[in-house]
């Protein structure tokens, strides 16, 4: 896990996608957006209230990055793009027009865009830009960057392509000035999500490199590319390592968003192949600084090396208040065996969460049982009001159950459960067709067992994925883990080349058009997207429609309760597990804000390097005392 700006930036894709403008400014130039309300600093925001406006700038910061790269291209998806780079957003590189608040959610601050502006029918938006925002090179960023940078992004980027589906022309109004244009009205976010836009130097991608040769931005490429934002690229080995170096005159380092953050001078991401390794290296210091930790067991019992216990490692737990991401093993639906909605009810009933969660995971975890779990977004009991009257249009399409009895989990709490849910997945697999024979899950017809493959990349996965192996093996399922190198993962994830994964699907308080990444029949058959599970459901295409096209916040959360319900009934993954806290374990060398961000947990970019700190450790383990 990579920390810095590429750490916080993965946070926020999760914790701040969109949907609902208020209409009471239309029409006039505004600076922070907001999608639930004004913002806590309303329209003069200075400085984020958590940071040190005097942190001091310098110091490294060094972080491990797993598996290889071979491309410093992020927003296509051939290649494995570099650590600081990121598929949705600037990373280290790149600015967007305006940058998502790191202490409240669907809220967004000005960066190169100064303010913006849309009409009460949300037909368009207009965004205005900020004369000092400039390239790395010094030339300025124009109307023109804006314009190709939205082209380009909708053209390659699977995310891009269905966040912006609706966005028809990017047109120059004036010298500063780009207007997006709708092909639909009443998409209540949209005008506040072309913020998001990462602006990228039309000059240099239709420009030559070194050798002459024309660059191209459809290609993976290893030349770094010219940038805007506080980082450059200084030096990479490739596939093992890349350093990036603070930009001394950055054009935004005294912008109200960036006062008191991105004080590391270098970021060094060093490529390890094992985790284990990788956790080792953390341990002896010099290669990770700041540690992620998402095993409960590591957590629990492994902190108790040489520096944890001389104070020079810290063990710090962040909470949270962003929603919690659905995270759970996905069915491919491209596969055959995945299509009967029977037979991926009967892999739910087989989880066993809770003797799991006793056993390895020290009572740490908490079930998922939303898509928008932790919010008031989350369908709960029965479907009632106006959530009821848009389920009733899709009656005949739906489960009959959806509208009869609460969505419920398996609850093994007792030794009698794996006997009872383990029947009911063998009567839910008679009914499709299947049954047990020698011991073996078979197909009736055609004698052929049941198999299923779960894909990993890393030997931790077998954490995971071992209990639930077993329990299917007891059913008569030919199930088996397979883990492959990293980069074998991210190619076939993209492809959709396996027939179960583990995935993550953050959402916000505030969902919208990125919704058909995630559900959508488009998104389906596109390589990248993040419809991992192949769905192609008009209702569900109808529902995310719905979403976007909310009228007000109370038809968002009806239309929300309805999508997680039919999703949730439609058994597309087998729901695993949430924490609403960030673990970091860190080497004792920052200097952090007495206050963090509440809503993310931590923003690594808040935090500085303490010199005297720094020196101690490099002298301390230099030594080897």
């Amino acid at each position: 896990m990579t920390v810095g700006r590429t750490f916080l930036r993965s946070m926020l894709v999760v914790a701040t996608f969109a949907g609902g403008l208020q209409a009471a400014f239309a029409d006039e130039w505004r600076t922070t957006s907001s999608l639930i309300g004004e913002s806590k600093y309303g329209n003069n925001f200075q400085r984020y209230d958590y940071v040190n406006p005097d942190a001091p700038k310098g110091g490294t910061l060094n972080s491990v990055a797993p598996g290889t790269f071979d491309s410093f291209n992020p927003y296509i998806v051939q290649g494995s793009f570099a650590a600081g780079f990121v598929p949705f957003g600037g990373g280290l590189l790149y600015d967007t027009l305006m940058e998502q608040a790191t202490d409240e959610g669907s809220t967004s601050h000005p960066l190169i865009a100064d303010a913006y502006k849309y009409p009460d029918d949300y037909s368009s938006v207009t965004y205005r830009l900020d004369r000092r925002a400039k390239w790395h090179d010094g030339k300025p960023i124009t109307t023109d960057d804006v314009i190709w940078s939205f082209n380009v992004l909708k053209a390659n980027s699977p995310m891009y392509s269905r966040y912006f589906e609706n966005v028809t022309d990017a047109v120059a109004t004036s010298d500063r000035e780009v207007e997006f244009r709708f092909d639909q009205k009443g998409n209540r976010e949209l005008p506040k999500i072309l913020g998001d836009l990462v602006v990228l130097p039309k000059h240099w991608w239709e420009g030559t490199d070194a050798k002459g040769k024309k660059r191209d931005v459809t290609k993976p490429t290893q030349e770094p590319p010219l940038g805007s934002a506080a980082y450059k690229i200084a030096s990479f080995k490739p596939g093992s390592e890349i350093v990036w170096q603070r930009v001394p005159d950055y054009w935004a380092a005294k912008l109200p968003v960036k006062i008191g953050r991105e004080n590391f001078d270098t970021q060094r991401f060093t490529y390890i192949l094992d985790e284990n390794a990788a956790w080792q290296a953390f341990t002896k210091g010099g290669l990770e600084d700041i540690n992620a930790e998402n095993s409960s067991r590591r957590w629990s019992t492994a902190y108790d090396f040489p520096a944890i216990k001389a104070g020079d490692v810290i063990k710090k737990e962040f909470k949270t208040k962003a929603p919690e991401p659905m995270q759970g093993f996905v069915l491919n639906l491209r596969r055959p065996q995945f299509q009967d909605r029977r037979i991926r009810e009967a892999l739910t009933n087989v989880l066993d969460f809770e003797s799991m969660n006793r056993t390895l995971f020290f009572g740490l975890n908490t079930r998922t049982s939303s898509y928008f779990q932790g919010t008031e977004l989350a369908s709960s009991g029965l479907p009632q009001g106006k959530e009821l009257e848009i389920l009733e249009q899709y009656r005949d399409k739906l489960p009959p159950e959806l509208f009869t009895k609460e969505f419920k989990l398996p609850v093994y709490d007792s030794p009698q459960a794996e006997r009872r849910y383990l029947k009911a997945a063998v009567d839910l697999f008679a009914q499709a067709g299947w049954v047990i024979k020698a011991g073996k899950m078979v197909n009736a017809k055609t004698g052929q067992q049941f198999k299923l493959e779960i894909l990993g990349r890393d030997p931790s996965d077998e954490v995971i994925a071992n209990p639930y192996v077993g329990s299917l093996r007891k059913i008569g399922i030919d199930a088996a883990l397979r883990i492959v190198d990293p980069s074998q993962y991210v190619n076939r994830t993209r492809s959709f080349d396996f027939d179960v994964v583990t995935g993550m699907f953050g959402q916000s308080d505030s969902p919208g058009n990125e919704q058909r990444d995630f559900w959508s029949s488009k998104a389906a058959d596109a390589p990248g997207s993040r419809n991992l599970m192949g769905i192609k459901d008009p209702v569900v295409d109808a529902l995310v429609d719905r979403v976007i096209f909310a009228t007000d916040r109370d038809d968002l959360v009806a239309a929300t309760h309805a999508l997680d319900r039919v999703l949730l009934w439609s058994y597309y993954v087998v729901p695993q597990w949430h924490r609403p806290v960030v673990w970091l374990a860190y080497w004792n060398k920052f200097g952090i804000p007495d206050k963090q961000p509440a809503y993310v947990g931590a923003d690594i970019d808040s935090w500085w390097i303490d010199a005297d700190k720094e020196k101690a450790l490099a002298a301390k383990y230099k030594s080897g005392n």
